[in-house]
């Protein structure tokens, strides 16, 4: 049985580590960026400075952990477009095109160009030059990946899990490229001729895809 003081203990250190996110969410959106100090984030969570080092190794981590959960709404997304779209009767619930238009569905109902813009725009305020945007983004959507490979898996036991992984890195990484691509277009504003660009770029990519995944699976014997 747990000892009572570790569960303290262990509910301390959540609170404190949430709420050095919320302050760095919150503080993000005030100044428009990344223009505070670790003292301003340990002021603002109320814990000591000491405290958010335990927790974070940099303010890239932090960062990572705040848009983390605004990109992980792709899985969300999934989990809720997958749920509406039943399979067809007849139809291998667990084959690769079923999983593809899953996939397909949940990128293309997910806002990113939000969170996305925001990021970049935060990030870049900070440093122009800096390659913190692409890593920090690489890290986000890193952990997305994994999340949404485990969400595909769990909706489809019966999947190949090599074949979930694979499909799942193709259209995780190709955001990635994606963002690149929509950065150097738009400068990575939020607005209607941006996301148009967005939709543009997403189709392609899940067009390309698609003719890897969507075409149904091999015979078996």
């Amino acid at each position: 049985m747990t000892e009572p003081s570790t569960d303290r203990r262990v509910a301390l250190k959540a609170r404190h580590r949430q709420a050095i996110v919320d302050a760095a969410a919150a503080l993000i959106a005030e100044t428009g960026g990344l223009r505070f100090t670790i003292d301003d984030l340990a002021r603002r969570a109320d814990v000591s400075r000491r405290t958010v080092f335990n927790h974070f190794a940099s303010v890239d981590d932090i960062v990572a952990e705040v848009f983390g959960d605004v990109i992980g709404t792709l899985v969300a997304s999934y989990e809720r477009e997958s749920a509406a779209s039943p399979a067809a009767p007849g139809t291998d619930v667990d084959g690769r095109a079923v999983v593809f238009g899953e996939l397909d569905r949940a990128v293309r109902s997910t806002d990113l160009v939000a969170p996305m813009a925001f990021l970049t725009q935060s990030l870049r305020s900070h440093d122009e030059h800096s390659p913190a945007i692409a890593t920090v983004l690489l890290r986000v959507l890193d952990a997305a990946r994994g999340r949404l490979a485990a969400a595909v898996l769990a909706r489809h036991p019966r999947a190949d899990v090599l074949d979930v992984h694979l499909l799942v890195n193709a259209v995780v990484s190709g955001v990635l490229v994606l963002h690149r691509h929509w950065d150097a277009a738009t400068g990575a504003v939020d607005d209607e001729p941006s996301r148009a660009v967005w939709a543009g770029l997403v189709d392609r990519l899940l067009d390309r895809t698609g003719h890897g995944f969507a075409t149904g699976d091999p015979a078996t014997s």
